[in-house]
C-alpha cells in the first residue's frame, strides 16, 4: 500500500485461497506497522480455533496475538480508539455486517487490514469480501499451488462431503486446486478422477 498522509483511514483486502500466504501476509503487515510504532489490534472469529483461541496463526505457524470475537460488532466494544491499525482475519467467517463495520473504522480514520478467502467451496464469492473488495483502497491477491498438478491455484476444494457453507478445517478437509482441476463441493476422489480421466491409475490413493 502506498503511503497516505495526514489521518486518513482506508481498507486493504488480501484474499485467494487456503494455503496461499493471506494470514501471512496480514501478519507481515501489521508486524510492519508495530515497527513503526503504530498502535495495532488484531482481530479473529471464535470459530476459528484450529490453532490457537487467542492469536492468528498462518499455515507457516506464524502467530500474532488477536482478540477473539463471535460478531464482527463486537469490535467495536473491544476496540481502544487510540488504535491505529485494526487486523482482522479470516474475515469469511464473519459475515455480512462485517463490511458497515470496516467502513466505520475507515471512516474514523483507522487502517483496517482484513483476509479472507474470496470463494467457498462451490467457487462462488464468499460474503462478506466481495462487498469489501468494492470498498478496499487496496486489494491483494494471493494464490496457492494446485494439489494436484502444481499449476497457480485460485480455488479451495473441500475433501469431506458437507453441503454446509462453513466448515472449519486445514490440511485433509481442504486443498487448494487450479480452475482445470477444481470440482466444485466434490470430495478428493471424485473430483480428481472426473477432471482427469485420463489417468485412471492416479484417480484413486495407491492407484487403484
Amino acid at each position: 500500500m502506498d503511503v497516505i498522509v495526514g489521518h486518513m483511514g482506508w481498507i486493504e483486502v488480501i484474499c485467494g485461497p487456503m494455503f496461499s500466504g493471506k494470514s501471512e501476509e496480514l501478519i507481515r503487515r501489521l508486524r510492519r506497522a508495530m515497527i513503526a510504532r503504530r498502535r495495532v489490534q488484531v482481530f479473529k472469529p471464535a470459530l476459528d480455533s484450529r490453532y490457537s483461541e487467542d492469536h492468528i496463526v498462518s499455515h507457516a505457524d506464524t502467530r500474532l496475538p488477536s482478540i477473539a470475537i463471535n460478531h464482527p460488532g463486537e469490535i467495536l466494544s473491544q476496540i481502544d480508539w487510540r488504535t491505529q491499525v485494526i487486523g482482522i482475519d479470516e474475515a469469511n467467517f464473519m459475515g455480512p455486517d462485517l463490511v458497515e463495520i470496516a467502513t466505520q473504522l475507515a471512516d474514523s480514520g483507522k487502517q483496517v487490514l482484513i483476509a479472507g478467502l474470496d470463494t467457498d467451496y462451490m467457487g462462488r464469492p464468499f460474503v462478506p469480501i466481495p462487498d469489501l473488495l468494492c470498498l478496499a483502497e487496496s486489494i491483494t491477491k494471493t494464490l496457492a499451488i494446485c494439489m494436484r498438478c502444481g499449476n497457480l491455484a485460485k480455488h479451495t476444494q473441500r475433501l469431506v462431503e458437507n453441503e454446509d457453507l462453513i466448515v472449519v478445517g486445514a490440511a485433509g478437509m481442504y486443498e487448494a486446486r487450479c480452475r482445470r482441476c477444481f470440482e466444485p463441493g466434490l470430495p478428493r476422489q471424485e473430483s480428481f478422477s472426473f477432471a482427469h480421466p485420463a489417468l485412471p491409475s492416479m484417480s484413486k490413493p495407491g492407484g487403484e
